[in-house]
Order: structure tokens, then C-alpha cells, then sequence
């Protein structure tokens, strides 16, 4: 990936960057959060190559800088690979023992699609897993989620509650994706109404579970994957 600098973010979907000839360059970002604690101008961040060169904007952002040479992870379309292939490989003990993996399953009513749908299990129903991407943090060593108000996130975990009623399991899963927090917690001041959704949620049975990202870096050339332990506290 290429180094740049990260110079301010806008209209959600786009970010500026300054590459190490001066030059400055739009980026796609593929974020729908707020990215707080990760927007500061002048922070270093790391782009790459659109796969389609025909594509409009020519980089993705994907990776933020971090204090101590950490990195987080902005591209929020690598999370839920990242989960399933932690899951394929073993990384994550209490999601063990499924044979199978369908990625953007249909769940419930309406349209809605669930992360992950892990089945043949030898002793254990079928598994719906929601994936949550936690790049927040406000606290040395907690990331917390969410870090905007997020109806959708609220919407996800009623359809998980769901799962467990009709006799399935189902797991919320946050992926703390930046490498210097080692806990995970609910920003329960920013969004009650998630807050009380996902105790609503614990108490019908769903599981809640923390999960942290490894790096793995040469120079500007990172290798990613889940399973570093990252404790769930339901209150911060």
C-alpha cells in the first residue's frame, strides 16, 4: 500500500490525502461511520490501487495511523471478510466446529441480510453472525461502539433476537479494528437506543463477543487477520 497523509474527509464517501510528492488526492473511503478519534488532519494513513482502473476515484483509504506505530483499519469492506476467514481458520474458539460459511445471508423479514450464516455444526444449530466494525476510542485501550447514532445497528440486533426465538444462535460480534485497544464496550451515552437494544438482546439470549485485529508489517506492506483476544464489557 502507499503511504500518504490524511487531510480531511467529506461528503461521507471521500477523503483527501497528500502523497509523499506533495501532491493531493481524492480517495474513496469506504466508511459509513464517523471515523471519530481517527479524522485528525495530518495523520498518517496508507491507500491502494482501485482494482478497476476504470473506477472514478483511482485509491481507497484503508488504513489510518495510529499513535506507537499502531494502524486501524477505515476500508469497511475488509471487517466481515476478515471475520470469515478468522472463522474458516480457527481463530475465533466460541464460533468453532461450523463446516460452512454463507456470507450476506437473508434474515427475517424485509430484505435484511445477516453478516455471516454458519451451519453444520455437529452439535450446534446454525449461527447468525452480525459483524460491527469498532474503530472508536475514547479511552486508552477501549474502542467502543457506536460512534454515531445507528438505527441499522439497533435493527440487526432485534433481527438477531428473532433467531433465538425461532430456536437458533446468534451472535453480535465486534471486531475492534485498530490495533491499540484490548477491550470493547457500548457507547451507551451516544446511542441509548442501541444500548437498550443490545441489553434486550443479551437478556433473549444472543451472544455478544470482542475480537481484535492483528498486523503483521513490512515497511508499507501489512498483513491482516482476526483473533487477537479483545474482551466484550457490556457497560464502559
Amino acid at each position: 500500500m502507499e503511504p500518504v497523509v490524511f487531510l480531511r474527509r467529506w461528503q461521507r464517501f471521500f477523503a483527501a490525502v497528500r502523497r509523499a510528492d506533495g501532491s493531493e488526492l481524492t480517495v474513496h473511503l469506504p466508511n459509513t461511520g464517523s471515523m471519530a478519534s481517527l479524522n485528525e488532519p495530518g495523520r498518517p494513513a496508507w491507500i491502494r490501487a482501485a482494482a478497476n482502473p476504470k473506477r472514478k476515484l483511482s485509491h481507497t483509504l484503508v488504513l489510518m495511523g495510529l499513535p506507537g506505530d499502531g494502524v486501524a483499519v477505515v476500508d469497511t469492506s475488509l471487517p466481515n471478510r476478515l471475520a470469515q476467514a478468522a472463522v474458516l481458520a480457527g481463530r475465533i474458539p466460541a464460533l468453532a466446529g461450523y463446516v460452512r460459511i454463507q456470507p450476506e445471508a437473508p434474515i427475517g423479514v424485509g430484505g435484511r441480510r445477516c453478516d455471516l450464516l454458519l451451519t453444520d455444526h455437529s452439535s450446534r444449530a446454525d449461527c447468525w453472525v452480525e459483524v460491527k466494525n469498532v474503530t472508536w476510542s475514547r479511552t486508552p485501550g477501549l474502542a467502543e461502539f457506536p460512534d454515531a447514532v445507528s438505527a441499522r445497528g439497533k435493527a440487526h440486533l432485534e433481527e438477531l433476537v428473532g433467531v433465538v426465538r425461532r430456536g437458533g444462535r446468534a451472535v453480535q460480534l465486534y471486531l475492534v479494528d485498530r490495533t491499540d485497544c484490548e477491550r470493547c464496550s457500548l457507547a451507551g451515552d451516544l446511542d441509548p437506543a442501541y444500548a437498550a437494544a443490545a441489553k434486550l438482546a443479551l437478556a433473549a439470549g444472543v451472544e455478544f463477543l470482542g475480537v481484535g485485529l492483528n498486523v503483521r508489517r513490512q515497511g508499507d506492506t501489512f498483513s491482516l487477520n482476526v483473533g487477537r483476544e479483545c474482551s466484550y464489557h457490556a457497560e464502559s
